[in-house]
């Protein structure tokens, strides 16, 4: 008997990627090897979107070779495994108000102000992040392939 299908299609993937907490960005190191950080996250456009300060090890790494692979999972149990995984480019981007405008996404979408998630005005905003702004390069992931799986989809089945 043929296993069940259980890949994602578009749909379920924007709707995981959407609800996801954590993003794993693994990008190339000097040496060679991987360098793995878990990221804070927004979907721009159907796609996976970050930022760090410029000067951040996943960021010199980038600019040195965009190349780049990113997980977000969930589950406990084998039967509650589900994964998107991206492997692509980063495009970089060091527009302040770009920046600013994911600091306002991030902040709505994880505890970052006051141990909160908040909506935050412009003034706010700027309040909040803006002297980090300039410091901050986003990277938005410009996939080349995307694998996933999604386990419920089993029935518990193996």
């Amino acid at each position: 008997m043929a296993r069940k299908d259980i890949t994602m299609t578009d749909t379920e993937v924007l709707a995981f990627l959407t609800s996801g907490h954590t993003v794993q960005v693994s990008t190339i190191g000097a040496d060679g090897f991987p360098h793995v950080a878990p990221m804070w996250y927004t979907v721009e456009e159907g796609k996976v979107a970050f930022r760090s300060f410029t000067k951040s090890q996943k960021i010199v790494n980038l600019r040195r070779n965009p190349k780049l692979t990113v997980l977000v999972e969930s589950g406990d149990s084998y039967a509650e495994l589900q994964g998107v995984m991206i492997k692509g480019e980063a495009n970089l981007i060091n527009d302040r108000d770009f920046v600013l405008g994911m600091y306002g996404k991030l902040a709505a979408k994880y505890e970052m102000v006051g141990g909160a998630r908040i909506e935050l005005s412009p003034g706010e905003l700027e309040e909040a992040f803006g002297r980090f702004a300039e410091k901050n390069t986003a990277v938005v992931v410009e996939p080349h392939r995307v694998i996933t799986w999604d386990h419920t989809k089993l029935d518990g089945a193996y």
